[in-house]
Formats: structure tokens, sequence, C-alpha cells
């Protein structure tokens, strides 16, 4: 079986290519694949011949996203319709993530499982809904997984940004109102392939088990590496930003982890191994 990762170079990326390192792996970056461009597409399609292929391509600015929507758009809307086409056409399994941004937020009577319908609130959600859309519209052998606030090896998470912050700041403001599941690109690839291995297709909640605020993730952060910061909580409404954010928006992974039979770890816990292992 040969496994074709495309958007090495970010954290989901890097991952994969950690946990596949003993199998037969091609992993191309934006240089060596613009998922955008359907020729260039199928050109790696033909050249490599995958069976397997993860899609860890991704833009994820979300607040630039609000005036930066072509590119947004031409990655996590166009770029999956390209690499699902590319699939079928040339018999491969497709392996792609979206967001727990496509949800508004607004659910009262608990987490949102697969069955709720989408409803987003910012411009990346929607690139991220559409493309989920023509992912289901181009090919039915496929794996899609909404994961959320995804932290691993790299800069572009929240763990890292919080690190900055510490060494520049007095003291810090994390909003208390903003709630979902962090989730670890460790069990994401872990529970990713046990799924490709037991042939699940279809839509599932990729998280950690349980839900927390932004405020309660880096207070968590600062306990298990012994940091001595006094974190302000605060609306998320005081920051101002471009982009509208979901303010409860985690997922369950009931599904996925009945399916499989698994116990997927509690966000705390993962995260303590993440920190532990890794700073």
């Amino acid at each position: 079986m040969k496994y074709l990762i495309i958007g090495k170079d970010g954290q989901l990326g890097k991952e994969f290519q950690k946990e596949l390192s003993s199998k037969e792996v091609v992993a191309l970056g934006h240089k060596e694949c613009d998922v955008s461009n359907l020729s260039q597409v199928l050109e790696v399609f033909q050249t490599y011949k995958p069976s397997v292929v993860i899609n860890c391509s991704a833009y994820n600015l979300v607040d630039k996203a609000e005036e930066d929507y072509v590119n947004a758009f031409k990655v996590n809307a166009l770029g999956v319709r390209n690499l699902a086409f590319a699939s079928k056409k040339y018999n491969a399994f497709l392996i792609h993530f979206s967001t727990d941004y496509v949800f508004d937020g607004n659910k009262e009577d608990g987490l949102y499982t697969e069955e709720d319908k989408p409803n987003p609130i910012n411009l990346y959600g929607k690139s991220k809904l559409i493309g989920e859309e023509w992912l289901k519209e181009e090919t039915e052998n496929f794996l899609l997984f909404r994961v959320s606030w995804v932290y691993g090896e790299g800069k572009q998470n929240f763990i890292y940004k919080l690190f900055q912050w510490v060494e520049n700041n007095p003291y810090l403001k994390v909003a208390y109102d903003e709630i979902s599941v962090p989730t670890s690109t460790r069990t994401i690839v872990e529970i990713s392939l046990k799924s490709l291995e037991k042939g699940l297709k279809g839509l599932y909640h990729l998280t950690n088990s349980g839900y927390a605020s932004r405020y309660e993730w880096a207070k968590k952060v600062f306990e298990i590496k012994g940091i001595d910061k006094f974190i302000k909580p605060v609306s998320s409404d005081i920051f101002n930003l471009p982009a509208k954010r979901p303010k409860f928006s985690p997922m369950s992974n009931r599904k996925i982890s009945s399916f499989l039979n698994v116990e997927i770890n509690l966000w705390d816990r993962e995260l303590e191994i993440f920190l532990k292992k890794n700073m």
C-alpha cells in the first residue's frame, strides 16, 4: 500500500510522516503539489499511483480568510474537489480533515454530532464546508474527519502562541467564552489509521474527549509546565477579531470511538502526554 501525504510541512502532515515512516510514503508540500491546480494534482497521481491519499493541506488562517477568501476557497474547497476527483479517477482512498468551525455554536442540548446541520459563521468555516460537500459529490471512497483546536509539533497552534505570549507579556488575557476540544495530532493520526484499517468510510467527528474553554486550556498548560503567570479570563469580544468564532463548538467523538471500540483520551490527559514529551 502506497500512501500519499499532501501538506507535508504542517503539524498534521509531519505527524503522519512520523507514524508511517516504516511504510511506503510519498509526502509533498505546496510547491510539489498545489491542490488548487487540477492538472498538477492529476500529474502527481499519475506519477505516484497512491493507494491512500491523506490530505493535510489547509488554509487555516481564520482571520485572514475574511479578506483573502479567494485563496482560502482555492485550498479548502477547490483543492478538496481536485483531490477527490483524482482519487476517484485513479482508484485511491482519500482521507480529508474539516473543522468544528462549520457549526455556528448555538446548539443548546449537548455536543455536536455528525447529524447536526452545519451553519458556518465565518468565511474559513464556509470554505471548509464547501470542501466537505464537493468531496461527497466527487467520490464515495473517503474518510472525512472534523477536528478541532489541533496542536502538535509546529508553530501554527494555540500552545506555541501561548509560550510566545508568556515571554512578551506581564500577564495574559484569554477568552473564557470560546469552548471546544483541544485535540492532538497524535490522536488524529492514530484514530485515522485505525479507521482506515477497519475499512470505515464517511463522516466522523475526531477529537479528544471532553471540552474546555481557551482559558481552561491555557491554565492547564501552565499547570502542567509549572509556569507561574497570571491569566485573566476575558470575553472573546474584547479582541475584536475579523472573523467571528462559534462560542460553543465541541463535537462528540462517540460515533468513531464506538465503531472502533476504543476510548479516546480526555483532552487534558492527552495534553499532559504531549507537553511532557515535546516541551
